[in-house]
């Protein structure tokens, strides 16, 4: 009331009212998912279904399994599908009466399918029960919006690692490519589970192409989950190797716990540096080791070596560098051979692009780094 008095006073028009908000009761939800997806009234549906079950004016005859008949409007099922259109056009035995046959499925789900034509209604137990002969019946007769509804219905409730194989094979007979993908991805998902199925072992003497394409995707999928675990670990040790080139300036240049210009009274408060605490257990080590300087003797000294040639290669700056052997190393690197000198560049050029260096006051960039 406040803003359409002061629009008033203000010479405007008033704001129009707010749309109402529809209430929906958790039922009607349920029933709109489960039983119809049609947006026209409930008495307009309940009509279809009215004129379908009572089959007042029927001038259709649908001959089904097992001597079964279900009785059709020609203009309702003629419009809904174009190849049933054809079908009655064929049949000129009787010219008020026609006669088509739909065989293959059990009667009921013929039933749900011809009810689906007038009304595009289905009960919730019908899908469950004949879900696969109404995927099959939307596509032979090319009733689209039910093919969409089945694929629907399978995607959220009734794919299972038991139906997976006879879905996935009736998606690709029945051209329908997200079915065929959401089958593909449950069965590399599930493929212990749905290779020990009656599916699976019912594919594997009918269709044993299909069962080795199979195979060869679950063995790609298998390739590419250990390749992205092989690149997370590399792209962790590469990581690790950072932090660590960043300790070491950290603790020779400012000083950590019991090592560098100025020692923490408090060594057991964090740094910031995880790397630090391993460092320095490190550093300490080859200080007092014996073993060091005999070829291969210490696999501990060897590594504290590795980091300190890693830290001079990525080392802007060797002569302000505080570092031990920083600038060592640098004149080392020029009686390395060939070899060593690519594969040292390949180990600097994946650390530095890990971490992205942009402009470290201590660090090469990343750009500068070539093979």
């Amino acid at each position: 009331m406040e803003n359409i008095s002061s629009e008033k006073v203000s010479g405007g028009p008033p704001s129009p009212p707010p749309y109402p908000v529809v209430v929906l009761k958790s039922t009607d939800l349920f029933t709109r998912r489960t039983s119809c997806q049609s947006f026209v009234s409930k008495a307009t549906r309940d009509s279809w279904d009215r004129m379908f079950d009572e089959a007042h004016g029927a001038d259709v005859l649908i001959h089904t399994d097992d001597n079964g008949l279900v009785y059709a409007h020609s203009n309702v099922i003629g419009m809904a599908s174009d190849v049933i259109k054809g079908m009655m056009k064929q049949d000129k035995r009787r010219p008020h009466r026609k006669s088509i046959s739909i065989l293959g499925v059990p009667h009921d789900a013929v039933r749900v399918f011809i009810r689906f034509l007038y009304s595009s209604c289905y009960e919730k137990q019908d899908m469950e029960d004949f879900a696969v002969h109404l995927l099959v019946l939307s596509h032979v007769y090319v009733v689209p919006h039910l093919k969409r509804v089945c694929e629907s219905e399978f995607e959220k409730f009734l794919l299972n690692k038991e139906n997976v194989i006879d879905v996935f094979q009736l998606a690709l007979l029945c051209d329908a490519p997200r079915l065929g993908l959401l089958c593909h991805r449950m069965i590399l998902k599930n493929f212990e589970e749905v290779s020990t199925s009656q599916g699976w072992l019912a594919m594997k003497e009918s269709h044993p192409r299909l069962q080795k394409e199979l195979l060869r995707s679950v063995a790609y999928e298998l390739n590419c989950v250990k390749q992205r675990n092989r690149k997370q670990k590399e792209i962790q040790t590469y990581t690790q190797l950072y932090d660590a080139m960043e300790a070491f300036v950290h603790i020779c240049r400012d000083g950590c716990r019991e090592i560098g210009p100025t020692k923490i009274e408090t060594p057991h408060v964090s740094c910031g540096f995880q790397a630090c605490n391993g460092l320095e257990q490190l550093l300490k080590h080859l200080a007092v080791c014996k073993l060091r300087s005999i070829p291969g003797g210490c696999s501990r000294c060897k590594r504290m070596w590795q980091l300190l040639e890693l830290h001079s290669r990525i080392c802007v700056d060797s002569e302000q560098c505080k570092v031990p052997l920083c600038n060592n190393f640098k004149e080392r690197m020029k009686t390395q051979s060939r070899k060593d000198e690519k594969r040292w560049k390949l180990l600097v050029k994946n650390v530095l692009s890990t971490k992205k260096i942009g402009g470290s006051p201590f660090f090469l960039q990343a750009i500068d780094v070539t093979l």
